[in-house]
Order: structure tokens, then sequence, then C-alpha cells
């Protein structure tokens, strides 16, 4: 007999959309749970409409972004606008051991689908809100999006070049950092329902999640009273730490000097051994007062020279180092393709891809991403009939009426 996932047996009403909501239920998917997702035709989530799309070619089913996040889940159209639907989602979260949702603080609670009214409805009910501020607080109300917590977390200002104005990080950062932080609280929340047999309620801020992300920085400022001072890819106690060019089209690697040793032995490999003793760079105290020099130095060493073999050079002399990797890179990569880290599932209108699957392996519960993600509503018949006890006919009827949509 296989081995149980982590979570098999506990179910998920899954309210999310967008990024961080699904991230933390795909967490709980790939742990074992079954999460159904609650998605509607008439409201369709913002990632179902972003490239990449397979082939190109758009369509509802087609985005690699939504695939992505919502491997291993299942979807049930249900439009909560219609009559009756409301009712259809409390007789879910009657079956549901945890209900997620990363709407606005407050949006359920109109929507008549609280935390009071559901868990009168389950008791042991555990129910996580994932919003961009909080439950309480003059800023609970605002609407958030994940590119707003990069700003707002302070990330931006301790982000970016010497001299230059604050830089975004490149991706939206509150929504996967939300997202992972979610999971583990309902995976708290469950180990504390199994000891005691209560649920709770989880209230997540996405922003402060992302501050908890920066203990240098805020504490720079409460205990020092200053901020920190943007800088690069510089580090304040290792010299040459950066990212260089190498000889090739966007070609990088990213070297990092920890001591004085490291330096003399980087030197030598880059065929000027005296730099090791030279002033300027002997000490880690001089190499950071004379940066730019050191920088480039190494700059117009690796700029002529196959990323790959200065890396093999660098690691052999025990020097850290590696080839800043490109999305191909890691697609072809044979550590990633031994580990079995992509996963390669059939889905009906994109065939078989390949996908980031699960990061961690456990040796006595072991995780799999079960299947690809759901077209939108493919999983209705299954949720109505299966988990709710609706018949046939009465399915049907719900579809003519748009209930289940």
């Amino acid at each position: 007999m296989a081995p149980k996932q982590p979570l098999e047996g506990i179910r998920v009403a899954d309210f999310t959309w967008v990024w961080a909501g699904p991230f933390c239920t795909l967490q709980l998917a790939h742990l074992g749970a079954e999460v159904i997702r609650i998605e509607t035709s008439t409201r369709i989530c913002v990632t179902r409409l972003l490239p990449p799309w397979a082939d190109g070619e758009f369509g509802v089913n087609r985005s690699g972004y939504f695939n992505q996040y919502n491997q291993g889940k299942r979807s049930l159209a249900l439009d909560l606008k219609q009559p009756g639907a409301i009712d259809i989602a409390k007789q879910l979260v009657g079956k549901c051991d945890v209900v997620c949702e990363n709407f606005a603080a407050g949006v359920m609670d109109r929507m008549g689908l609280g935390y009071e009214v559901l868990r009168a409805i389950k008791p042991d009910l555990i129910m996580i809100a994932l919003s961009g501020y909080g439950a309480s607080g003059p800023e609970s109300q605002f609407v958030s999006y994940g590119p707003a917590q990069v700003p707002l977390s302070g990330l931006s200002s301790v982000t970016g070049y010497r001299d230059w104005p604050p830089m975004h990080v490149g991706i939206s950062y509150g929504d996967p950092n939300g997202g992972l932080h979610g999971a583990v609280a309902v995976l708290a929340a469950l180990h504390h329902r199994a000891r005691t047999g209560r649920g709770q309620y989880i209230d997540l801020s996405q922003q402060e999640t992302t501050i908890s992300i920066l203990p240098e920085a805020v504490m720079e400022y409460t205990m020092n009273g200053t901020q920190p001072v943007r800088d690069g890819n510089r580090d304040p106690h290792m010299a040459p730490h950066g990212v260089f060019r190498c000889a090739g089209q966007e070609r990088w690697i990213a070297i990092a000097v920890r001591n004085d040793s490291e330096w003399r032995r980087i030197a030598e490999i880059m065929g000027n051994s005296a730099w090791g003793d030279d002033p300027r760079f002997a000490t880690i105290q001089a190499r950071k007062a004379n940066e730019d020099a050191l920088e480039a130095l190494v700059a117009e060493w690796t700029a002529t020279r196959a990323a790959e073999d200065v890396v093999c050079q660098l690691q052999a002399a025990g020097i850290p180092s590696f080839v800043s990797a490109s999305n191909r890179d890691l697609s072809e990569s044979p550590h990633l393709s031994e580990t079995e880290f992509f996963v390669s599932h059939p889905h009906p209108e994109v065939g078989t891809r390949q996908h980031a699957g699960i990061p961690w392996r456990m040796s006595r519960t072991p995780s799999a991403v079960r299947s690809a993600a759901p077209c939108l509503g493919a999983d209705t018949d299954y949720v109505m009939r299966d988990v709710l006890g609706y018949a046939p006919d009465a399915i049907a009827r719900l579809k003519e009426t748009k209930v289940l949509n």
C-alpha cells in the first residue's frame, strides 16, 4: 500500500484568485489536499487571461501562468451572483476542512460567506483570508495587488543601485511570499485542530508578511535610526560580490568572495596574483573602499570567457560562483531533471507541458503533483454529484439557469 500524502483526506474550498491565494492552495494540493476552486466564466480569474499561452494561442484554459499555479486542483463553475449560488457555496463549505480567500477585507462578509456564518455550518472550520493589509486597521479596506506590496513593504527602498531611485524587484513579491506564509499558517491550524478539535480564523496581511523578510533593513532603522543605502548586488561584508557579464549573448555569472584568502585565490586564477597583495584590495576594508576599481578588473576578466568555464575554475578553488541561469538553462538542467523537479501531465487543451513541481522531498509522506491544472468548470459535475449529492436533473437545471456557469 502506498503511503498517504500529508493532507490526504483534507478538502479545501478555494475562493482565491490571481496569485497569492492560488499559490497558498497550490502548496496544500501538493501536500495531498483536495482543493476545489470556485470560479465562474462571468468573472474569469485574471491569471487565466495572462500569457504565456500554449503555442501562442489565447484561451482561458491555455495560460501557462494559471496552469502552473493551479496544478492538482479541481474547478467548480459557480456564479456566486446568481440566486441560490451562495447556498451551494455554503453546502460545499460544510463538506470542507479549510476555506481560503484573498479578496479585500470584508468582501466575503458582504457576500454572506464570512467566517462567523461559515463556522456555524462547520464548527471546526479553518478559514484563511490573505488580504493586502489584514482585516483591521486604517488601511484594511484598501484593495491591493502584489506589485504594490513591494514599495509598501519597504522592499523597493533597499532595491536598486547606489545613487539610483528605489526600484521594483522584478516580480510581485508579495503574492508568492504571502501565499507561502498562508500555507504554513493553514498547516499550523490543522495541527491545532488535530490536537484540540477546534478550528480557527487566520487573518493574514500580505504587507506584513513581506515586511517580515526585511529584518536587516527594519532593524537598521529601529536600532540606529538610519536608512540602509541601496547598493546594487554588493554586500557589506564581501567583495567582490555581484553579477558579471561573460562571453556570449546575455551570459552572466554570480561571484561572492567571502574573505581575503579567497580574494588571493581568485586573483591568481585571473592571472594577476599581485592583486592579492595590492594595498587597494588586500583586505575586505580596502576592497570595499575601492570597489568600483575591483569590480572593473573582475568584469574585464569575465567578459572574454565562457560563463561555465569561469564557474568551474572558481568552484574548483572553493570560491562561490554560479551561472545566472536563464529559463532555458533551468528547463534543461540535468540536476533538476535527475531530482524530478519538473513534472509533465496531460492537459485537455494544451497537451503535455513541463511545469515546475514540488520543491521538497519527504521520506515518510511523499508528495506528488496529481494532475495538470483544471479547465474552467471541469469538475462541476463531480463536485455537485459526488461531494454535494445533487441528482443529474438538478445539476442540469442549475446549468440552464446559469448558476453553474
